[in-house]
């Protein structure tokens, strides 16, 4: 059952979502509407943006929750596969919404996984990010280079370079048969990574308010999860649409960086035949799961008890 996201009617991919019969909610309806909305930011900073969008738009769809989603900005970011004006229209910059609440809060990857992480240009702001989202989220996941990244600022947690990139569809195993996250998850599941960088299971292990909940013997630990549920660690890209891996190997070939064909992805090996995604269900359960769980069933039901909370 596939409930509205409310997003800015005005953004681009509204097309596309429609195209795909994704329900799209105006404001104006909403507004007339008495239900309590699920408040998600999403602090997007993969270099294609608009793909992103698209397809974390699809996976926060895909529950029988209504979610209104936020874009944010990093106001110290140079973006340069987007326009300024794009950024001005449909995000928000952090300062617009340091003072509100949201229920969900989603970091994306980004392509800076070989720099340390005070290189980064705008690590000083995303660390304020994360720590502004202990008393003003429910619950955060983060995904790829992000997990490593909250990983290392939450627990101290190093990443290490990988001896060649990480790309391709692997097969995971879950650990944990009654987590909430997981539940629905078969045995063995899979998932896309694409990545230079990781972080160790035995590293992981040593703090005692995290648990691994899936792992596989080749890409290591996939979910993180701490004790209280309030953040949520996927080292890995659930979000991917069917041909992201196929236009990342042929745009880093067209670069002669020689890459290696993405693991368990084309048919045979063979780049000149179309892939299938083997992931799709699994990550659209691992957010429907994440959003009723943790964040629905986290928050108080009655917004009126707590104004603030839901920036009335």
């Amino acid at each position: 059952m596939q409930m509205p996201i409310r997003i800015n009617e005005e953004m681009p991919v509204v097309q596309k979502l429609n195209e795909e019969n994704i329900f799209i909610m105006t404001e104006k309806r909403a507004e007339h509407q008495d239900i309590r909305q699920l408040k998600i930011a999403v602090v997007n900073i993969m270099p294609q943006k608009t793909n992103t969008e698209l397809q974390l738009l699809r996976l926060l769809s895909n529950s029988p929750l209504q979610t209104e989603v936020t874009f944010l900005r990093l106001g110290t970011h140079h973006y340069r596969n987007i326009s300024e004006a794009y950024l001005r229209n449909y995000y928000k910059a952090f300062s617009d919404i340091q003072e509100k609440y949201f229920d969900g809060l989603i970091i994306t990857g980004a392509p800076v996984e070989t720099l340390p992480y005070e290189e980064v240009d705008y690590w000083k702001e995303l660390t304020e990010i994360m720590e502004w989202s202990e008393e003003h989220v429910t619950s955060s996941m983060y995904i790829c280079w992000a997990a490593q990244a909250g990983l290392y600022f939450h627990y101290g947690i190093q990443k290490y370079p990988l001896k060649e990139k990480l790309s391709g569809i692997y097969p995971h195993r879950k650990l944990c048969p009654d987590e909430e996250l997981t539940r629905g998850f078969d045995d063995v599941f899979y998932a896309p990574h694409s990545r230079h960088t990781g972080v160790r299971t035995s590293d992981i292990k040593l703090h005692r308010e995290l648990r691994v909940l899936a792992e596989s013997p080749v890409a290591g630990a996939y979910l993180i999860l701490d004790k209280e549920n309030k953040r949520v660690f996927v080292n890995g890209h659930p979000e991917y649409s069917t041909d992201t891996l196929s236009k990342e190997y042929f745009r880093d070939k067209k670069k002669n960086l020689d890459p290696k064909i993405p693991a368990g992805y084309f048919p045979e090996d063979d780049p000149a035949r179309k892939p299938a995604a083997v992931w799709r269900c699994h990550s659209n359960m691992l957010f429907s799961n994440w959003l009723d769980y943790y964040v629905y069933q986290a928050t108080p039901y009655n917004p009126f008890e707590d104004k603030v909370l839901y920036n009335l």
